[in-house]
């Protein structure tokens, strides 16, 4: 399967496996997985029926079923995040996002970014020497998808009226996974009693050729005990402040403008 990704110019997701991990982490510390997440309908089709278990007449399943429940999808969703073009043909080294991962490419239709099937998730996990459980797979992997299609929709906002009209909007460049590392505003929560994100992304946008870097913190939310809620997360997007054009921003959004 390690082969057949890195030679697949398809196989993508803005997501290392790093932070596949910290999001499989949170989703089994909440008292609840939701049944679905909004805005990923492409892996419902995928999704197995949870088996009850308080029906004592039940019947038995049968071994055909209890493998059909086991069975990752294969399907792949195309997100809406458009993948910025490399302005030169790099080498095999060269192509891969800033997280060293081997899948890389873009959708020929549409040029988004693809995220991985449960099976493709399930696989580069347990290659990177961590203890999946398939079942988990049909949890984790919509909500990965739905957060991260709500971590574009903010980046959007911000590059609103900066001038990627021009050359179609803005593209995602390259990311990275960094939970293991606190950013200055995140650390700052902490020291005020706040809980740290359980993950961060470092997001490098690409407006008509010129580069925007984008953090991003992850908190998880309150469990609200309502159906469809128990599980929630809180986003942090904003520009580095490592650039002129990260402060500019910063400071603009600041001021009301």
């Amino acid at each position: 399967m390690a082969s057949q990704n890195e030679s697949d110019p398809a196989a993508v997701c803005p997501v290392d496996h790093k932070a596949r991990e910290a999001w499989l982490k949170q989703a089994k510390a909440q008292p609840h997985a939701p049944l679905q997440a909004s805005g990923c309908d492409s892996s419902q089709a995928d999704q197995a029926p949870t088996p009850s278990t308080s029906a004592a007449s039940s019947p038995a399943p049968s071994t055909a079923g209890i493998l059909g429940s086991l069975r990752l999808g294969t399907q792949r969703e195309v997100s809406t995040i458009p993948r910025a073009v490399p302005e030169s043909a790099p080498t095999p080294r060269e192509a891969r996002p800033a997280n060293n991962e081997g899948e890389t490419g873009a959708d020929k239709k549409t040029g988004n970014w693809i995220y991985p099937s449960e099976q493709m998730f399930f696989d580069a996990m347990k290659r990177k020497a961590y203890s999946p459980e398939q079942a988990d797979m049909k949890t984790i992997v919509p909500i990965h998808n739905a957060v991260n299609e709500r971590a574009w929709m903010e980046i959007k906002e911000w590059e609103k009226g900066r001038g990627s009209e021009s050359c179609g909007g803005p593209r995602l460049a390259s990311f990275s996974g960094l939970s293991s590392s606190l950013t200055p505003r995140a650390r700052f929560n902490t020291l005020l009693g706040y809980k740290p994100p359980f993950d961060r992304h470092d997001w490098v946008v690409d407006r008509c050729g010129t580069k925007v870097e984008y953090v991003i913190d992850f908190y998880a939310g309150k469990d609200e005990r309502k159906a469809g809620k128990e599980l929630n997360f809180y986003l942090d997007v904003r520009p580095k402040l490592n650039s002129f054009e990260g402060v500019k921003m910063r400071a603009m959004k600041f001021v009301g403008l």
